[in-house]
């Protein structure tokens, strides 16, 4: 595993960072944070759910045979990208040997060819391919966010997991919706997850209509959120999402945003 501190292109922790061993820790730590630095370190090193911290670390020692010569992160996955966003793009959780492994969210995996591609498309990325956190990715007035930010056994986060890890999301929320116009949201775990989060973050959200892709929820404040099916293999790989229907929620999204 990566310790804080050690330089990797995506850790703003350092060995004095405090840590979390609880969600009532979490809720102070994250509710303390001075800004979107502060609050990915903090979050980056969080030990509030037992089951996850020892599932993300035996994934990091065991590892996956193709990956053996690798170091893992082994850490909670942050948010990444602009820390001024005018986009949001929510996903679930990262990836045992995807986000897990290289430290940054929808790196190394299938689904992150996909959304990383269709980004470029859009002209919010600076290239197409997300394979390593070395590897000079940019994103341009976005920033994706995840409602769990540590690999969870069989992709599945408890409630409880799942409650206590919002409150990093609500506090990064907080930090960043000043800017925010539009909030792509991955999958109805997704949608209802960040919808929690808002609240939590002191938004107005009233009653959002059912998750499905292309729906729109304008929330009373101005924030659009707007849905789209996972990019995950289980649907890229049956043609429940193609990268047209993708390709159109961005360039919705981009309109929404004021990016066009």
């Amino acid at each position: 595993m990566i310790p804080p501190g050690s330089g990797h292109p995506t850790d703003r922790a350092a060995p004095s960072t405090p840590v979390a061993h609880s969600a009532s820790d979490v809720d102070r730590l994250a509710g303390s944070s001075a800004g979107v630095a502060e609050s990915d370190a903090r979050s980056s090193v969080c030990r509030a759910c037992p089951r996850l911290v020892a599932w993300r670390e035996e994934v990091a020692l065991t590892k996956r045979a193709a990956y053996a010569h690798e170091q893992y992160w082994g850490r909670p996955i942050t948010g990444w990208g602009d820390d001024a966003p005018s986009l949001l793009v929510s996903g679930l959780a990262p990836a045992a040997h995807g986000g897990n492994r290289t430290g940054r969210i929808f790196t190394g995996d299938r689904s992150g060819d996909w959304l990383f591609a269709a980004l470029h498309r859009a002209g919010l990325a600076s290239q197409a391919a997300s394979v390593s956190a070395h590897d000079g990715l940019s994103l341009r007035d976005t920033r994706i966010v995840l409602p769990v930010r540590c690999a969870p056994p069989a992709n599945k986060p408890t409630p409880a997991e799942r409650d206590a890890c919002a409150g990093w999301l609500a506090a990064e929320l907080r930090l960043l919706l000043p800017s925010v116009r539009c909030a792509v949201v991955l999958g109805g775990f997704g949608w209802t997850a960040l919808g929690r989060a808002l609240v939590r973050a002191g938004v107005e959200v009233g009653r959002l209509p059912g998750f499905g892709h292309g729906v729109e929820a304008v929330l009373p404040g101005g924030l659009t959120l707007l849905g789209c099916y996972h990019v995950s293999q289980q649907n890229t790989f049956t043609g429940r999402l193609t990268e047209p229907m993708l390709d159109a929620v961005f360039a919705r999204a981009k309109d929404l945003a004021g990016l066009s």
